[in-house]
């Protein structure tokens, strides 16, 4: 195969590559050292970088040494500081779609200013986090590597910011984030995450179902979701003695899915906000229960792809290079 492509030239081989995603670009890299240059073109990679780049990146401070477009889609891939240091943008290495992370400091967060309320700390992760991105930053070479093994690879770094809010006693809680549609990639289903810790002395914050609520324009969609982990044994006590109680709780909150943290690294969870494919603003609140709770970390609000749409695309792309592939063959054969 690689001394059939051979014949082709440099540039049709490139321009073929640039119809696939990433991974498939980087595997070709492998397949003969010949045809490692047409993978590694600028070509190939520019397509890959959302045509408003520039813009994007005129909102951070960060200096990028690169020599090359591959370089700058890798390095993209890390955790890029954005606004002074309170959003992150990244690329999803498997489709090339944007991805955000806002730090608390972005969030609406109800009487986030006062600090019987709210406190402002320290992320004691912010500083180990910032030691692997550096050293991830010195691998990006090695990175097509990663995706040799043929399997859909979606890597996440943990971007953390350098401070978290913790809620210390609060009877009504409210927690909003908004982003703009010209952030977000066009034609692309996002799914928002709030990112929480639960600490050792956390009280109240089960003791009914928050509202969450993501809308674009005129539509919403609005589920429930608890703030802490399943416990099934804690479930089950709960249930034998404060099961009528639990019941009226949750009967003043709307009908929806309801969800709950799913673990992520760092010791953190999300809890899923919803989804949309336009600007956005997710909103989490519990107004309803009128008790105290407290001992919720908020680190920030994740924004990025569904994970259905960045596995079906190298599928996708994979019937185009086909197609445009055969055509190249058989029209240089025919020349």
């Amino acid at each position: 195969m690689a001394t059939r492509l051979n014949m082709l030239p440099e540039d049709c081989i490139s321009t073929v590559l640039s119809l696939t995603s990433p991974p498939d670009a980087s595997r070709f890299m492998l397949v003969a050292s010949s045809l490692r240059s047409a993978a590694e073109s600028d070509i190939v990679w520019d397509r890959f970088l959302p045509s408003d780049l520039p813009r994007s990146l005129s909102r951070s401070h960060t200096q990028l040494n690169v020599s090359s477009k591959k370089d700058l889609f890798f390095q993209l891939c890390g955790c890029i500081p954005m606004d002074g240091g309170i959003r992150s943008f990244s690329l999803d290495k498997v489709s090339g779609r944007k991805y955000w992370i806002l730090s608390a400091r972005t969030l609406s967060i109800s009487s986030s200013n006062e600090p019987n309320h709210w406190t402002w700390t320290a992320n004691s992760t912010s500083r180990f986090v910032r030691i692997l991105y550096y050293l991830f930053s010195m691998i990006t070479l090695v990175l097509p590597l990663l995706y040799s093994n043929g399997s859909s690879f979606y890597f996440h770094i943990l971007c953390r910011f350098s401070e978290v809010i913790e809620l210390k006693t609060i009877t009504n809680m409210e927690i909003e984030g908004r982003i703009q549609t010209e952030d977000l990639s066009t034609n692309t289903t996002y799914c928002a995450y709030l990112i929480v810790k639960v600490s050792d002395h956390s009280f109240g914050l089960d003791s009914i179902p928050c509202e969450t609520t993501i809308s674009s324009g005129t539509c919403s969609v609005t589920n429930i979701a608890y703030l802490c982990p399943l416990d099934e044994q804690k479930q089950q006590i709960e249930s034998l003695f404060f099961m009528n109680r639990s019941r009226m709780m949750e009967k003043r909150v709307v009908e929806g899915e309801c969800r709950r943290p799913s673990k992520r690294g760092g010791g953190w969870m999300e809890i899923e906000l919803g989804e949309k494919s336009e600007g956005l603003k997710m909103s989490l609140m519990e107004v309803k229960g009128q008790q105290l709770k407290g001992g919720l970390i908020i680190e920030g609000i994740e924004v990025r792809p569904t994970c259905e749409q960045v596995l079906d695309q190298p599928l996708q792309d994979t019937i185009h290079i086909r197609i445009y592939c055969a055509y190249l063959i058989v029209n240089f054969i025919v020349t």
